[in-house]
Protein backbone atom coordinates (compact mmCIF):
# COMPACT_ATOMS: atom_id res chain seq x y z
CA UNK A 1 0.00 0.00 0.00
CA UNK A 2 1.16 3.28 -1.18
CA UNK A 3 1.46 5.33 2.27
CA UNK A 4 2.33 9.14 0.97
CA UNK A 5 2.47 11.24 -2.66
CA UNK A 6 1.36 10.17 -5.42
CA UNK A 7 -1.07 7.32 -5.47
CA UNK A 8 -1.12 7.37 -1.50
CA UNK A 9 -3.80 4.72 -0.46
CA UNK A 10 -3.09 2.67 -2.98
CA UNK A 11 -2.13 -0.63 -3.94
CA UNK A 12 0.92 -0.20 -6.22
CA UNK A 13 4.28 -1.25 -7.44
CA UNK A 14 7.60 -0.46 -5.80
CA UNK A 15 9.11 2.65 -7.70
CA UNK A 16 10.14 6.04 -8.42
CA UNK A 17 12.34 8.45 -10.07
CA UNK A 18 15.66 7.87 -11.65
CA UNK A 19 18.54 10.07 -10.34
CA UNK A 20 21.57 11.89 -12.19
CA UNK A 21 23.91 9.06 -13.43
CA UNK A 22 21.47 6.12 -12.64
CA UNK A 23 20.02 4.06 -15.46
CA UNK A 24 16.35 2.96 -14.92
CA UNK A 25 16.89 -0.79 -13.88
CA UNK A 26 19.58 0.54 -11.06
CA UNK A 27 16.88 3.38 -9.83
CA UNK A 28 14.32 0.31 -9.93
CA UNK A 29 16.84 -2.13 -7.82
CA UNK A 30 17.10 1.32 -5.57
CA UNK A 31 13.50 2.06 -5.36
CA UNK A 32 12.83 -2.19 -4.78
CA UNK A 33 15.30 -2.05 -2.01
CA UNK A 34 14.28 1.25 0.02
CA UNK A 35 10.74 0.96 -0.42
CA UNK A 36 10.33 -3.00 0.90
CA UNK A 37 13.92 -4.11 1.85
CA UNK A 38 13.97 -6.17 -1.08
CA UNK A 39 17.06 -7.05 -3.28
CA UNK A 40 16.67 -8.79 -6.75
CA UNK A 41 19.21 -11.00 -8.58
CA UNK A 42 17.58 -10.69 -12.19
CA UNK A 43 14.62 -8.28 -13.70
CA UNK A 44 13.33 -8.67 -16.58
CA UNK A 45 11.60 -5.70 -18.05
CA UNK A 46 7.81 -6.33 -19.10
CA UNK A 47 6.38 -3.07 -20.28
CA UNK A 48 6.77 0.57 -20.75
CA UNK A 49 3.48 2.73 -20.23
CA UNK A 50 3.12 6.86 -20.89
CA UNK A 51 0.68 8.29 -18.28
CA UNK A 52 -0.43 11.62 -19.75
CA UNK A 53 -2.99 13.77 -16.55
CA UNK A 54 -5.16 16.97 -17.97
CA UNK A 55 -3.65 19.62 -16.70
CA UNK A 56 -0.11 18.64 -16.21
CA UNK A 57 2.23 18.92 -19.72
CA UNK A 58 4.52 16.93 -18.23
CA UNK A 59 4.38 13.06 -19.53
CA UNK A 60 5.15 10.10 -16.67
CA UNK A 61 7.06 7.22 -18.22
CA UNK A 62 6.93 4.07 -16.61
CA UNK A 63 9.30 1.66 -17.05
CA UNK A 64 7.71 -2.25 -15.50
CA UNK A 65 10.08 -5.03 -14.22
CA UNK A 66 9.18 -8.59 -13.43
CA UNK A 67 11.41 -10.38 -10.92
CA UNK A 68 10.56 -13.93 -10.15
CA UNK A 69 13.20 -14.48 -7.24
CA UNK A 70 14.34 -12.07 -4.24
CA UNK A 71 16.39 -12.18 -1.26
CA UNK A 72 15.00 -10.67 2.09
CA UNK A 73 11.59 -10.42 3.76
CA UNK A 74 9.44 -7.67 2.69
CA UNK A 75 9.53 -4.62 5.02
CA UNK A 76 7.42 -1.54 5.36
CA UNK A 77 8.96 1.48 4.88
CA UNK A 78 7.81 5.13 4.74
CA UNK A 79 6.64 4.86 1.49
CA UNK A 80 5.18 1.46 0.87
CA UNK A 81 3.48 -1.18 3.73
CA UNK A 82 4.25 -4.33 1.10
CA UNK A 83 1.65 -7.04 1.54
CA UNK A 84 1.59 -10.03 -0.92
CA UNK A 85 -1.92 -11.44 -2.88
CA UNK A 86 -2.83 -14.58 -4.26
CA UNK A 87 -2.67 -14.61 -8.21
CA UNK A 88 -6.95 -15.16 -8.12
CA UNK A 89 -6.80 -11.73 -5.38
CA UNK A 90 -5.40 -9.28 -7.07
CA UNK A 91 -7.32 -6.58 -5.35
CA UNK A 92 -7.56 -4.44 -9.01
CA UNK A 93 -10.49 -2.24 -6.66
CA UNK A 94 -8.11 -0.77 -4.47
CA UNK A 95 -5.39 -0.19 -7.49
CA UNK A 96 -4.98 2.06 -10.15
CA UNK A 97 -7.33 1.79 -13.08
CA UNK A 98 -5.10 0.92 -15.81
CA UNK A 99 -3.33 -1.62 -13.58
CA UNK A 100 -6.02 -4.40 -14.57
CA UNK A 101 -5.31 -3.70 -18.50
CA UNK A 102 -1.55 -4.31 -18.09
CA UNK A 103 -0.63 -6.43 -14.69
CA UNK A 104 -2.37 -9.56 -16.48
CA UNK A 105 0.30 -9.22 -19.51
CA UNK A 106 2.92 -9.09 -16.74
CA UNK A 107 1.96 -12.05 -15.09
CA UNK A 108 1.60 -13.46 -18.27
CA UNK A 109 5.19 -12.96 -19.54
CA UNK A 110 3.82 -10.94 -22.21
CA UNK A 111 5.98 -7.77 -23.10
CA UNK A 112 4.14 -4.21 -23.80
CA UNK A 113 3.54 -0.81 -24.54
CA UNK A 114 0.88 1.25 -23.46
CA UNK A 115 -0.94 5.12 -23.18
CA UNK A 116 -3.20 5.86 -20.66
CA UNK A 117 -5.00 9.12 -20.49
CA UNK A 118 -6.07 10.24 -16.83
CA UNK A 119 -8.78 12.97 -15.96
CA UNK A 120 -7.69 13.18 -11.92
CA UNK A 121 -6.04 9.75 -10.44
CA UNK A 122 -9.17 7.58 -11.22
CA UNK A 123 -10.66 8.16 -14.58
CA UNK A 124 -8.84 6.78 -17.59
CA UNK A 125 -10.15 9.22 -20.86
CA UNK A 126 -8.20 7.22 -23.37
CA UNK A 127 -5.74 4.43 -23.49
CA UNK A 128 -4.32 2.06 -25.78
CA UNK A 129 -2.18 -1.11 -25.01
CA UNK A 130 -0.22 -3.59 -27.24
CA UNK A 131 1.87 -6.41 -27.07
CA UNK A 132 5.56 -6.36 -28.55
CA UNK A 133 8.24 -8.51 -29.34
CA UNK A 134 10.99 -6.05 -27.03
CA UNK A 135 10.32 -3.64 -24.96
Amino acid sequence: MKKRGFGAGLWNGFGGKVQPGESIEEAARRELLEESGLTVDTLQKMGQITFEFVGNSELMDVHIFRADHFHGEPTESEEMRPQWFRLDEVPFHRMWPDDSYWFPLVLQRKLFRGYFKFQGQDTILEHSLKEVEEV
